[in-house]
Formats: structure tokens, C-alpha cells, sequence
């Protein structure tokens, strides 16, 4: 049995290896990609700009060669009030102008043409570089369940098949989570920081023209800017893993969390701490939070509530957490209905990530009745090894 589990390792070892190999040439790919769209994008906002400008001037050509022609008509006729050379003069002027009219009608042709292509191929390569995030991500998941210890299969085996699909759905979060936060990152802070490393360069070589005003202005618009987008990078940080929870601990990051959600969301919301407080475990501290974040989220997205109130108890044994909302609720009284009422609202991943904590949920509801949402999780549980790797990297932040 240890030879044939020696050989399907190496097999195994193989297979990741190659996996490996070809996750870093996609990786590569993806940045090749992102290269290019950089260069298109720029190339796209030259022409964009060229093209503007090229209509204006045809714009303005057309208005002085319908004068031209004009004068042109009008001294023709009058032979009394003009001579040969004003005539003279008025032909060369209209004709001069007809022929840059036909050259910047034939730039205009040919900047449009230009720009629909950089466009479409923008487009493209946009999709191509999501091809390359979505085979990345799901050759990580591959990965993971490959890089697994063959010494474990017979534990796997005899688990039961919700506890994989659980595991399953763990690292499918995890890869959607690390997504979302590099498109997050990708998208708002390094775009900002390029702009902001720009807008310096400017700066600087305007140092040498001794516009003082226009230079503080620019540097005023740039701590402006620096300020958001730490704001933003905070935000970040904060939806990946609260540094508070490490720092502070659970009713601290608690109370904060609902302070701003009030902020962000105008929904009225109320937090209250009873018992003796106590740190726990990283893990497990993480994971209340996660709870209740997402139980929030729902508040936002689905309930239509005015007012949401969170209450934490610390009992001896166990932390009691209760979220009470007062929106539209849901009906959930035949099994049919909890299984599309659950799915709908995420409460399925909830009660997945309190099944894992070894406590309980209960969830009562109906429609026009708000949702109050209940959960026991016992202090001391012994957490479960996959309880503990999604409570250290889960960031599900639905802002």
C-alpha cells in the first residue's frame, strides 16, 4: 500500500509540477496582456485627443472655406469695385483652403478608423487578460486539492461528502477573494499611484518655468489625491482582515464595524456587549466577525431595513451573537422554502461557517416581519482545520 501511495505521489508531484509550470506561463500571459492594454490605452487617448482636435479644425476650415467661396463669388461678379489681383488672391485663398480641408477630412477618415480599432482591440485583450484570471484561479484550486498529503486520503474518504463540498467552496472563496482584492488593488490604488507618479513628473519640469501658483496648485490636487487613495488602500486592509481583531480583539472591531456601516449604508444600527469580555483564538475571532459582517451585508443588499441591532453575550462557555433587523424578512416555514430562502440570501454560508465553529444557528423570519438571526459558538471548541485557514484569509466584503 506505501509503494502504491509512493508511486500515485510522484504521479501527483508530476501533475503539480506541470500545473506549476503552466500557471506561471499564464501569470505571464496576463501581465503581457496588461502591458499591452496599458500601451493601448494610451495609444486610444492620443488618438481620441488627435480626433477632437482634427474635427475642430475640419469644423473650422469648413466655416472660412464657405467665406472663401463666397468672397470668391462676390468679387468675380464685380469687376467695377475689384481688380484682376483681388480676384486673383481669392481664388488661391479658396483654393488653398479647399485643398486642407480635403487633407484633414482625409486625417479625420482615417483617426476614426484608428480609433475603432484600438477600441476593439482594447476589448479584447480586456477579455483575454480575464481568461488568464480565471484559468489562474481555477488551476489554484486544483492545485490545492493536488498539494494535499496522500497520507490523509483515508481520513478524506471517510469524511462525509458535505464536509468536502464545504472544503470545496472554502478555497473557491478563497481564489474569488484573492481576485476580487487584485482587481481592487489593479483597478484603484496602483492606477492612482501611475497617475500620481505622472502628475510629479509634471510638477518637476515645471519647477524649471517658475510657475509657482500653477506647481502649488498641482501639489495641493496631489496630497488631495494621496489622502484618497490611502483611504482607499485602509479599506482594503480593513475588508481583508481587520487589524483591529489582532490588535483590539472582537467586541472593539465589533463595535467599529457597526459604526461604519451606519456611516456608509444611513442604516440606523445599534451594538451591545454583555458578559464578562475575553480574547480568543485568531482563528475564531476572525471567523465571528466574518459572521457578522456577512449577516450585515444581507441587511444592506436584501432586507430594506431601517434599523439593524447586533448584541453580544459572553457566557461562560459560549459568545452568543443575535442580528435583528427590521426590513421585509422572508418566509421560511416549509423546508423548500428555507433551501431558496438560504441560498438566495447566503445564509447557507453561514450556517456552513457556524457548523464548522461547532455551534448553532437558528433563523426566524417572515414577510414584512424582519429577520433575527441567532448563533451559539462555544468558546473553547476545537476548530477544525479548514475553519481555521478560511477564518485567517476570508475577506468577503460585499461593499
Amino acid at each position: 500500500m506505501e509503494y502504491r501511495i509512493a508511486e500515485i505521489d510522484q504521479v501527483i508531484q508530476n501533475a503539480v509540477q506541470v500545473m506549476e509550470d503552466s500557471k506561471m506561463q499564464i501569470f505571464e500571459i496576463g501581465e503581457a496582456a496588461r502591458r499591452e492594454l496599458q500601451t493601448l490605452t494610451q495609444e486610444l487617448d492620443r488618438v481620441l485627443q488627435e480626433t477632437s482636435e482634427t474635427i475642430d479644425q475640419v469644423d473650422r476650415l469648413e466655416r472660412e472655406y464657405r467665406l472663401a467661396r463666397h468672397r470668391l463669388t462676390e468679387v468675380s461678379r464685380d469687376f467695377v469695385r475689384f481688380t484682376e489681383k483681388d480676384i486673383k488672391a481669392a481664388y488661391e485663398k479658396a483654393t488653398a483652403l479647399q485643398l486642407d480641408l480635403m487633407v484633414y477630412r482625409e486625417k479625420e477618415s482615417y483617426l476614426r478608423t484608428r480609433r475603432n480599432e484600438l477600441q476593439a482591440r482594447t476589448k479584447n485583450v480586456e477579455l483575454s487578460i480575464e481568461r488568464a484570471e480565471t484559468i489562474g484561479s481555477q488551476m489554484n484550486v486544483v492545485l490545492s486539492y493536488l498539494s494535499g498529503d496522500l497520507t490523509q486520503v483515508t481520513r478524506i474518504l471517510e469524511s462525509t461528502q458535505n464536509r468536502q463540498l464545504i472544503g470545496l467552496k472554502i478555497i473557491l472563496a478563497q481564489e474569488e477573494e484573492r481576485k476580487r482584492i487584485a482587481r481592487e488593488i489593479h483597478d484603484g490604488p496602483a492606477q492612482s499611484l501611475a497617475n500620481l507618479v505622472l502628475r510629479t513628473e509634471i510638477a518637476e519640469r515645471m519647477l524649471g518655468t517658475q510657475e509657482l501658483e500653477v506647481i502649488r496648485s498641482e501639489l495641493i490636487d496631489l496630497k488631495t489625491q494621496i489622502r484618497l487613495d490611502l483611504s482607499e488602500i485602509r479599506k482594503i486592509i480593513f475588508n481583508l482582515r481587520p487589524m483591529a481583531l489582532d490588535d483590539l480583539g472582537l467586541v472593539p472591531t465589533l463595535r467599529k464595524f457597526v459604526q461604519d456601516f451606519e456611516e456608509r449604508t444611513k442604516i440606523r444600527a445599534t451594538f451591545e456587549a454583555a458578559g464578562k469580555e475575553r480574547r480568543m483564538t485568531s482563528a475564531l475571532e476572525a471567523a465571528m466577525f466574518r459572521l457578522v459582517q456577512e449577516a450585515f451585508n444581507n441587511v444592506q443588499k436584501h432586507a430594506e431595513a431601517t434599523f439593524v441591532s447586533l448584541d453580544i453575550q459572553f457566557q461562560e462557555e459560549r459568545i452568543d451573537l443575535v442580528i435583528r433587523d427590521n426590513g421585509v424578512g422572508f418566509e421560511v416555514g416549509s423546508v423548500e422554502s428555507k433551501a431558496k430562502s438560504f441560498s438566495k440570501f447566503g445564509l447557507i454560508g453561514m450556517m456552513e461557517r457556524v457548523d464548522l465553529l461547532q455551534g448553532k444557528i437558528e433563523i426566524e423570519s417572515g414577510a414584512g416581519l424582519g429577520t433575527a438571526i441567532a448563533i451559539q459558538v462555544p468558546i473553547n471548541a476545537k476548530l477544525r482545520k479548514e475553519l481555521g485557514d478560511y477564518g485567517e484569509h476570508d475577506g468577503e466584503s460585499q461593499d
